[in-house]
């Protein structure tokens, strides 16, 4: 595996809790974080896909880092999601991050505007990295079942040719391990750091040079993906992956983040745990039987939250 990764190891990418009239319970999703970074997890992805954060204003957003930070979560253990169509709320939630301590920021591709060239890519990410003006790095989220834009071996040659020690790594969440082991050969000699955004490819990856896993089943399975990251190379390790490999199943078996705020109510017996912002809505009865079912058929078992 990578070493001296900034996030090595296994980083969940952090529910956001929603209050009744669907404002962020700041309170709920600190607590979450506490017992994430106390069970397994090394770094927490907050303001990502699982957090709903493409569901949130910027200010919402601003509000959640000093939310987060004011409530003991350290800036420093912090890899938020800053990136958007535009420019300059990229640059300014980017710089919101560093603020706070945050060492790393997390960057989806500007997902409106379809197929763009590499050179319309490498122009955007040129703009938002001149304009932070540096001290915090650079992770670009690779996910294009959801952005409809891959970031492909050659632009980040690219990049990191114009940048080269500025973009740090990579989320990959394309689901293919041939995608995330290019990444890895290609650029990790050269510290570069790639990150499973599947449960199932934290061991293939690791083995190879990968830098840990940043997953939303890390919500709930952080403990199982740290054995898998202190075990790589035994079978305890092996052991491990199947469990994750069996955790990720039961999560995508149901709308992945409904599934996980209803574990997470489950977990703590906090029903205010269900609330989401539409378009997402919550389990029915049916999935949240299927769900909890595949879930304990895993053997995953977690520490009870507080």
């Amino acid at each position: 595996m990578l070493k001296n990764a900034l996030y090595g190891g296994v980083n969940a990418a952090v529910l956001t809790a929603m209050r009744d009239d669907l404002s962020v319970d700041l309170d709920r999703t600190a607590a979450h974080c506490h017992w994430l970074l106390a069970n397994g997890c090394n770094g927490l992805a907050v303001m990502g896909t699982t957090g709903e954060a493409n569901s949130l204003g910027i200010s919402e957003r601003i509000a959640l880092l000093e939310g987060l930070v004011a409530r003991g979560v350290p800036g420093s253990k912090m890899l938020p999601g800053t990136g958007t169509t535009a420019i300059t709320d990229t640059v300014l939630l980017t710089q919101k991050a560093r603020e706070i301590g945050c060492r790393g920021a997390l960057l989806l591709p500007p997902f409106y505007y379809k197929n763009p060239s590499d050179d319309g890519l490498l122009a955007y990410f040129s703009e938002v990295f001149d304009r932070v003006g540096g001290g915090i790095s650079f992770y670009l989220y690779n996910f294009p079942q959801q952005s409809a834009i891959p970031f492909s071996v050659d632009f980040f040659a690219r990049l990191l040719k114009k940048y080269p020690t500025a973009f740090k790594g990579v989320k990959d969440s394309s689901g293919n391990f041939e995608n995330g082991k290019a990444y890895v050969e290609a650029f990790a000699k050269d510290g570069f750091e790639v990150y499973a955004g599947d449960d199932t490819l934290l061991l293939p990856l690791l083995k190879l040079g990968g830098a840990g896993c940043i997953t939303a089943a890390g919500n709930m399975n952080s403990s199982a993906a740290a054995t898998v990251y202190a075990n790589a190379d035994n079978a305890t390790g092996e052991a491990a992956s199947a469990t994750l490999a069996a955790t990720r199943k039961a999560a995508v078996s149901v709308p992945l983040i409904p599934g996980l705020k209803a574990m997470k109510a489950r977990q703590t017996g906090d029903a205010g745990w269900l609330n989401i912002r539409p378009p997402h809505l919550r389990l029915n009865a049916e999935q949240q039987a299927k769900l909890f079912a595949a879930w304990d058929a895993s053997g995953m078992v977690f520490a009870k939250a507080a």
